[in-house]
Parts: C-alpha cells; sequence; structure tokens
C-alpha cells in the first residue's frame, strides 16, 4: 500500500488529534502501532486503557470529538454499551479502548504491534498553568537559598508603584504646594481697618478735641460795657 506525502500528513494529523482526546480523559498506557504492511484497511492501530465503564466511554467521546474537530469525519463507535471494549473507527485507524483485564486477556500488541510508532504525548498542547506554578513564578524560590534585601524590595516597590500608590502621591503633592503657597502669600489687613489707622495717624490731636462755649455770665457783661 503506497501512501503520499499529503496522506502521511493526514495519518499524522489524525493520530495527533486521537492522542489528544485519550489524554484529555488521562487514558493509561496509550500505543500506537504503523499497519500499513498488515491491513488495507487502515494505517493505524491505537490501544488505550480505562480503569472503568465510565472512563472507557469518556475516553471514547472524547476521541470522537477530538477528530471531529480535527477536521476528519465522525467516527462509528462499538460497544458503548457495555463499556469494557470500545472501538471508535475513525477511517485510517482505529483505537482500541479496553479497560486492563480485557487488554490483558486479548493482547492485541500481539496481533497489530510490529511497527510501534513513537509518538511525543502531550507535546502539542501547551501545559496550563496550576496554582503550585503560580506560586513559584510569584514567590522566590526557597531552595536556591536567594533572599533579596528590604532595600531591593523597596526599590523594585518604588520602581513599579501601584495605581492606589500613584494616587496617593498626586493627592500628597498637591496638599504640599497648597500648602507652601498659604505660607508664602503676604497676610491682607481688612480695609476698614486700614483706613482708620490712616486717620488717626494724619490728623492733629487739636482737631479732634470740639470747640468750648464760653459762659453766658461772661456774655452778657461785656454786652454792658460796650453799651
Amino acid at each position: 500500500m503506497t501512501t503520499t506525502t499529503a496522506d502521511k500528513k493526514d495519518i499524522q494529523k489524525l493520530q495527533r488529534a486521537i492522542v489528544d482526546g485519550l489524554e484529555d480523559v488521562k487514558a493509561q498506557d496509550v500505543r500506537v502501532f504503523n499497519t500499513e504492511h498488515l491491513s488495507p484497511l487502515f494505517e493505524r492501530v491505537m490501544i488505550a486503557s480505562g480503569t472503568s465503564n465510565r472512563q472507557t466511554k469518556a475516553l471514547a467521546s472524547s476521541v470522537r470529538d477530538a477528530v471531529r474537530d480535527a477536521g476528519f469525519p465522525k467516527p462509528r463507535m462499538e460497544g458503548e454499551e457495555n463499556g469494557e471494549w470500545i472501538i471508535v473507527d475513525c477511517g485510517q485507524a482505529v483505537v482500541h479502548i479496553m479497560q486492563p483485564a480485557i487488554r490483558q486477556y486479548y493482547h492485541l500488541e500481539d496481533l497489530w504491534g510490529d511497527k510501534p510508532v513513537r509518538l511525543k504525548f502531550g507535546a502539542a498542547k501547551p501545559a496550563l498553568p496550576t496554582k503550585q506554578t503560580v506560586r513559584q513564578a510569584v514567590q522566590p524560590a526557597a531552595k536556591t537559598g536567594l533572599k533579596r534585601s528590604s532595600a531591593a524590595k523597596q526599590g523594585v516597590e518604588l520602581a513599579y508603584p501601584s495605581k492606589a500608590q500613584e494616587k496617593r502621591n498626586a493627592a500628597q503633592k498637591v496638599a504640599a504646594k497648597k500648602v507652601a503657597e498659604k505660607r508664602a502669600a503676604p497676610r491682607k489687613t481688612p480695609a476698614k481697618t486700614m483706613l482708620k489707622t490712616a486717620i488717626k495717624t494724619t490728623a492733629p490731636k487739636s482737631a479732634a478735641k470740639p470747640a468750648t462755649k464760653a459762659p453766658a455770665k461772661a456774655t452778657a457783661k461785656t454786652r454792658k460795657r460796650t453799651d
């Protein structure tokens, strides 16, 4: 059976999608075999184990969805009712999902395992960050024994202030500017007080006292003399 370059790319893409679907549900002991020289019906046989009926059914559903999402026709499945041995027919590849006891009894590796295919499991999908990896990235590594000094920590905090700290700094600058302006400005006296002080300093003392009237008897005597 001759295969072209396009066919090889398709089978590689298909087996990668199948492995991804198996890994998503934590399949155990995944094996891939090249069967081009053994059967003209399919080019790959893949065997994986599930610990329970529930997991084998979940593995089959995951493989079906992964193959369909990769752009291939929807696979056909057999054995879902029992769950001990589920066959997922993906066209160019056939996947056998079996429980450990069934797999050990039939041992399909002896039938199809003439040419194993080596795959890098988990290489296609980047690992999602976990809580442990996030903590290790944020906190300093305790194993290396490297400890940053308080001055270095302070320098980092000053170099990268938070938004709240920036708001506080801006408010403090505005308040300090207002206080400085108030201290620098001269004190202003009211206009009324300035007018009173000016009148007191310029007016003579004599003008401040009113003129005294002459007694009435003295004025009468002066009139008789004149007469």
